[in-house]
């Protein structure tokens, strides 16, 4: 891209960004934050000094019914909502069953819940593939007091934050029975991608303008001509504070002239949806032909200095940082940093980075970044200064952004790597100290080692199913990585492809037997 034209863009993009202030009680979407930091600045009661006094406070089973893998999305929290019984914060998780539930967070109790209605049969039986449920995590509107999310068939609502009630939609917004992930809000306008090809949808972004109910206006920008390309990061389309909108591609064809954007980096103008930019690995074809994508982990934005910087990573692990305002340098291609740091063995399942990528910045002005690894480190990663025991099966490693001597320009420093995760969920950041949620999930997706899947091969949800493992909820300190709290059996059971929030001094994670639960001090 041209230097004339990043600033053209740059400056259409700021004029439609409006930044978003949270408050200590606040987690209103996915990763915390529209740029998908995870990190809870505003937290003031959790600390390295007691958080070690974790213990659970509540838990609640909800009368969802897990469909596939799936069962309750990652928890989402708002305070100061006016409700039936006075001022609350209030917790809300929507469940594969079509369900959407407003909890109490002081007590767990159900302050509301709502089931959404369809008409429209999918066309084929669900599987962990393509589960034919809901399946992306709602965001919250405060300044239009809603929280807006996607029903299995595609629809689109609003509903009151206190009451429940059906305030915009429903609204047609991605085909029926479509693989959606995370919603993110920006001025009004919510964004989600799609993936897999489910249901007949074509992969991309998708968005729709909340701010007039009676004019809600989509558009769509799609990153194939089908299926693949599929942007399946669980937290979807990231925004960035420069007014761009950003998301990582899986497996598929490349080809600019046909706006074919498969394995690649790409980004585009809120509002129109336009794409502006892009990056392409080197070797994207080969990261297609092994089923490698790109998009096993969402990507994270946060600033250094007087750099806008993107940082993601996908099955291949690969760790790649780029300038958010020129993705790949001139001929889209070039990063500021690439590392291999896990995966040595190329296998397309249970390794690699996944989930999504966090980013904080600690009382001394240090920009750090941490990345969820699914199996063994790889023997080409770089050093970690702290060690904290063996990690077979999964870690959370921590990098800090610092100038490269040489270039001038942002490059990554390895600091800490955690012990073993029974692999890693994305992280939240709250006042120094990192949690982190061992999902205890069984990540084989095929019979068969190293063998691309096809059909005849994947297995079943019941087979998914077994040889699975309870949650386990870490607290570790954010500067070395070392333990500061663990919940050992408190969880009930395994959770696949979630998250936490972090609000108030308490924190909530669920599980795949639709348990709600908020651990916080006594």
């Amino acid at each position: 891209m041209k230097n004339g034209k990043t600033v053209l863009v740059l400056a259409i993009g700021l004029l439609l960004f409006k930044q978003v202030v949270l408050g200590a009680g606040d987690w209103p979407t996915f990763g915390h934050d529209p740029q998908r930091s995870g990190w809870a600045s505003e937290e003031d009661t959790l600390n390295r000094g007691n958080v070690a006094g974790l213990q659970l406070l509540w838990t609640v089973k909800l009368t969802n019914e897990p469909k596939s893998l799936t069962a309750l999305t990652a928890p989402v929290v708002a305070d100061g909502v006016t409700t039936a019984n006075g001022i609350r914060t209030v917790v809300y998780v929507a469940g594969s069953a079509d369900e959407l539930y407003a909890l109490d967070a002081r007590t767990g109790k159900v302050i509301w819940s709502h089931t959404f209605e369809s008409s429209v049969l999918p066309k084929a039986p669900g599987m962990w593939l393509c589960p034919n449920n809901l399946n992306a995590t709602p965001v919250i509107d405060k300044d239009r007091g809603l929280i807006y999310t996607v029903a299995s068939d595609g629809s689109f609502y609003g509903l009151e934050l206190g009451t429940g009630a059906i305030k915009f939609g429903p609204v047609p917004f991605v085909p029926p029975y479509s693989k959606d992930w995370s919603l993110n809000l920006s001025n009004g306008i919510v964004y989600t991608s799609v993936s897999q090809g489910c249901g007949g949808a074509r992969s991309g972004i998708y968005s729709i303008d909340a701010s007039n109910s009676h004019h809600p206006a989509m558009e769509d920008l799609f990153s194939s001509k089908d299926g693949s390309a599929g942007i399946w990061g669980r937290g979807g389309v990231v925004i960035g504070q420069n007014g761009l909108i950003y998301a990582s591609t899986g497996d598929g064809a490349f080809n600019v002239a046909d706006g074919e954007y498969g394995s690649s980096i790409i980004a585009a103008r809120p509002g129109s949806v336009k794409l502006v930019d892009y990056y392409s690995p080197l070797n994207h074809h080969r990261l297609t032909q092994y089923d490698l994508d790109i998009a096993a982990s969402s990507l994270v934005w946060f600033a250094y200095r007087n750099y806008d910087l993107v940082a993601g990573g996908g099955k291949e692990a690969v760790l790649y940082m780029l300038d958010a305002n020129n993705l790949g340098n001139r001929d889209h291609q070039t990063p500021l940093y690439d590392q291999k740091i896990a995966n040595d063995d190329l296998e397309f399942e249970e390794k690699g980075i996944w989930g999504e990528l966090s980013s904080w910045r600690d009382l001394q002005g240090n920009t750090w970044l941490s990345v969820p690894i699914w199996g063994p480190v790889s023997k080409h990663a770089p050093e970690f200064p702290i060690r904290n025991g063996p990690n077979p099966h999964g870690s959370i490693m921590a990098f800090t952004v610092v100038i490269d001597p040489t270039s001038r320009k942002p490059t990554l420093i390895p600091r800490w790597i955690s012990g073993d995760f029974d692999v890693p969920e994305p992280v939240a950041i709250a006042n120094g100290v990192l949690f982190a949620l061992s999902t205890g999930e069984n990540t084989q997706q095929t019979i068969g080692a190293k063998v691309i899947y096809h059909g005849q091969k994947t297995l079943t949800d019941q087979q998914r199913s077994q040889h699975t493992h309870n949650a386990v909820l870490y607290a570790l300190d954010s500067q070395t990585g070392k333990v500061l709290y663990q919940s050992g059996d408190t969880m009930r059971s395994w959770v696949h492809f979630s998250g936490l929030a972090v609000a108030d001094g308490m924190v909530y994670a669920v599980d795949h037997n639709s348990n709600v639960y908020c651990f916080g001090l006594k």
